[in-house]
């Protein structure tokens, strides 16, 4: 019997898990150290939350779901995550409430010795990490700050507090501020939105379904299929405009413009929310609400970094002072910090956080040379691509292959040809400077690790990464006896 330890049950987890369950011969057992499953749709239940890529993308392509909107929330998306538990039998191997803190490679056995906060050691034939890319907050270190006398939390730590007539400060204006200002502006007695950098807004466009096209979506064969076959195509497209010097480009920067142009009264935040990079520097953002929510009488944009705290109020780049009772930091996350508060240790006993000390990089995002029988989800440049969701299914798929062989006795190890690594490597790097070089473009983003690598994000649609899994990764995994 093959044993396989997955770390982490978010969406990423629960793919793998739902994969390995059609495989003879291995048992699994999914760690996870929230008391739930749902990975960051677990974390964030901040108000607003919910997902900028259509339900039918965001969802896994091996179950057809009764999805009642174009963009789920944050309740449905957990909803789903529950469902999908329960549908394929996963929640007997759940081990809730337990975090991984360090896995050791012991050569002699070919086995990966785990051990967890409670002091508890297993031994696992393999070990696939699902943590995530955004689940480690990125607090900032603004002099004053724990002097604050209101309440003071970042937005994936939300902390339930009657907002009525309160005045409320959001540092920072990326896809979790967008959707936290319109939820609170209607109660709130002031909101000051504080931003550091503009970035591209697009129309999101969501709605409900009609019942006619929930019915049609759940009887008629294939019907969500083909959506979902045409969000992608669409996404495929889009990456287009990544390109500076693309026509795409140019449409995309029209379109916000007059999303702009339409939305917004006042002429000078007009111009305070207007980039003077290209679109797609920045993650770029989709909302139907921000724009009009800045249009009301109780918010007022203010287009400067914070500069420090106060006991009562925050201090911005200008050493103009505002008194607010609640201080909300979206701040965003440490996506370049890959296995964070995890400790791997594989062959010769290295640490990948030493193999990772001047940048974090895998094989196809998945399997890191000296590490055998490890496996990374959501791993290193290979963010985007339409939607996560997919990108995950792929990465699991190539994990269950090289499973299956380590289960059928075919290999006793799999690792990966440290030359095979590097061309990855060199190709991401050369892809990203050229058809994908508006990341590039000098915004404030929060691609690049702090030397400069752009160790995050995929350069190209899902076709491209679909392709690479299927058939590149065979030639980059080594099985060993």
């Amino acid at each position: 019997m093959t044993r396989v330890a997955i770390i982490g049950a978010g969406m990423g987890g629960i793919a793998a898990a739902v994969k390995l369950g059609r495989v003879k011969g291995v048992e699994y057992t999914i760690f996870e150290q929230s008391a739930g499953v749902g990975g960051t749709w677990f974390d964030n239940r901040y108000p607003g939350c919910e997902v900028d890529v259509h339900s039918h993308a965001y969802s896994f392509s091996f179950l057809k779901y009764d999805w009642p909107r174009t963009h789920a929330t944050q309740p449905e998306l957990l909803a789903y995550a529950e469902h999908v538990v329960d549908r394929f039998g996963l929640r007997p191997h759940l081990r809730l409430n337990t975090r991984v803190t360090d896995l050791v490679w012991e050569e002699s056995t070919s086995k990966y010795t785990l051990q967890t906060e409670h002091g508890d050691t297993e031994s696992y034939d393999v070990v696939i990490s699902a943590l995530g890319l955004l689940s480690v907050p990125r607090y900032p270190e603004w002099p004053g700050l724990d002097e604050f006398t209101g309440p003071s939390f970042h937005t994936s730590r939300w902390e339930e507090h009657d907002l009525t007539g309160k005045s409320v400060a959001v540092v920072g204006t990326g896809s979790t501020a967008v959707q936290i200002v319109p939820a609170i502006a209607p109660t709130a007695g002031q909101v000051y939105v504080y931003q550091r950098e503009p970035g591209w807004v697009e129309p999101k466009n969501e709605h409900d379904f009609t019942p006619r096209q929930r019915w049609i979506f759940k009887n008629v064969p294939l019907a969500q299929r083909a959506n979902r076959a045409w969000i992608f195509h669409k996404g495929n497209r889009r990456f287009r405009g990544y390109d500076t010097g693309s026509g795409r480009q140019q449409r995309m920067r029209a379109l916000c413009e007059r999303f702009i142009a339409t939305t917004i009264k006042d002429e000078t935040t007009r111009t305070a929310v207007t980039p003077s990079y290209p679109w797609g520097c920045k993650r770029p953002i989709l909302s139907s609400t921000f724009y009009p929510t800045l249009n009301r009488s109780n918010v007022e944009l203010v287009p400067h970094a914070v500069r420090r705290v106060t006991p009562l109020g925050v201090v911005d780049a200008t050493g103009v002072e505002r008194r607010v009772d609640v201080l909300v930091l979206s701040t965003g996350f440490q996506p370049t910090k890959f296995l964070a508060g995890v400790d791997v240790k594989g062959r010769d006993g290295r640490s990948i956080h030493d193999v990772w000390r001047e940048r974090a990089s895998a094989f196809m995002g998945i399997t890191v040379p000296g590490f055998p029988n490890f496996f990374i989800l959501y791993g290193p440049n290979t963010n985007g691509g339409v939607s996560v969701i997919a990108q995950l299914e792929r990465q699991a798929e190539v994990v269950v292959g090289a499973v299956r062989r380590l289960a059928r006795g075919r290999a006793r190890v799999v690792d990966t040809s440290p030359e095979a690594a590097r061309r990855f490597v060199a190709w991401v790097d050369r892809k990203l400077a050229s058809g994908a070089s508006a990341m590039e473009s000098g915004c404030h983003n929060y691609y690049h690790d702090s030397s400069g690598h752009n160790v995050t994000q995929w350069p190209g649609g899902h076709l491209a990464y679909a392709v690479g899994t299927r058939v590149v990764a065979r030639f980059g995994l080594r099985a060993g006896r």
